[in-house]
């Protein structure tokens, strides 16, 4: 047996509502909308990965999702011009990634970061 994929799944009556953060800002693409559900991602492999945390780290509460990017001060930057709530940073952090801490449209503290 493998595992393929893990997907996050976020309750909301509003799924309009994620396609500024997610597609419009983090430039994800629609992979499926079936009216009750919306998926957003891209059509490449990635790693799977899932954590378990007491803290986010940097004695940070620990955020509801990790979205590693390739330049974290842009997207920094497009959250704030879309008036996205930063919740930390961004900053360097001693175990080696550069990030910040953005609630999403729905209220869950998102952690964007690069490996530096």
């Amino acid at each position: 047996m493998t595992v393929k994929r893990i997907v996050a799944n976020i309750d909301t009556q509003n799924l309009e509502a994620a396609k500024s953060f997610y597609q419009d800002v983090l430039e994800l693409n629609l992979l499926m909308d079936h009216g009750w559900i919306a998926t957003y991602g891209l059509d490449r492999e990635m790693s799977i990965q899932i954590s378990f945390a007491s803290e986010g780290g940097s004695h940070t509460p620990t955020p509801d999702l990790s979205i590693e990017v390739d330049n974290v001060d842009a997207i920094f930057e497009q959250m704030k011009k879309a008036g996205f709530q930063i919740e930390y940073g961004p900053v360097n952090e001693p175990w080696g990634v550069r990030r910040f801490y953005v609630r999403d449209p729905y209220g869950k503290v998102v952690n964007i970061l690069t490996h530096i």
